[in-house]
């Protein structure tokens, strides 16, 4: 076990001494610079898919609170008809939508919330990929 382990340590030497020959430190910064690029686009992609999450959503609550003002009408109609089951019937179903709307209230907010952190995120990421190239290129000039 002893010789095999000497042979894998000198083979792993030797090939680490030939990728050192081969290697270009201006393709490996370029290629770095190419991934955090690619890291800062995933991000803002992120933040525009929250936001289509977040409109999404502002649309469901609104035709969820129109629900609720047809359900009022509906309940005030059925009570001058003197129907009051059927007025039970639609505050009851009010009530459901009450709470449905308050539910995408929340969500909403915890969409925006991550949001605003997402875009936090995302500055910092800007200023340093910026700040990588800078020094990249000043590396590359010399």
């Amino acid at each position: 076990m002893g010789v095999l382990s000497r042979m894998s340590t000198i083979v792993k030497a030797k090939m680490t001494r030939l990728l050192d020959k081969a290697e270009d430190p201006r393709e490996t910064l370029d290629y770095a610079y190419d991934k955090q690029m690619e890291m800062l686009r995933n991000v803002k992609r992120g933040v525009v898919e929250m936001v289509t999450t977040k409109r999404r959503l502002q649309m469901q609550a609104s035709k969820v609170k129109e629900n609720i003002a047809k359900l009022e009408n509906q309940a005030g109609q059925a009570l001058a008809a003197d129907r009051e089951d059927l007025a039970r019937m639609a505050l009851q179903r009010k009530q459901a939508s009450l709470i449905e709307l308050d539910g995408l209230d929340q969500q909403i907010t915890g969409l925006e919330l991550e949001q605003e952190k997402l875009a936090r995120a995302e500055q910092r990421l800007q200023a340093k990929v910026e700040a990588f190239r800078t020094k990249k290129e000043i590396i590359k000039a010399q």
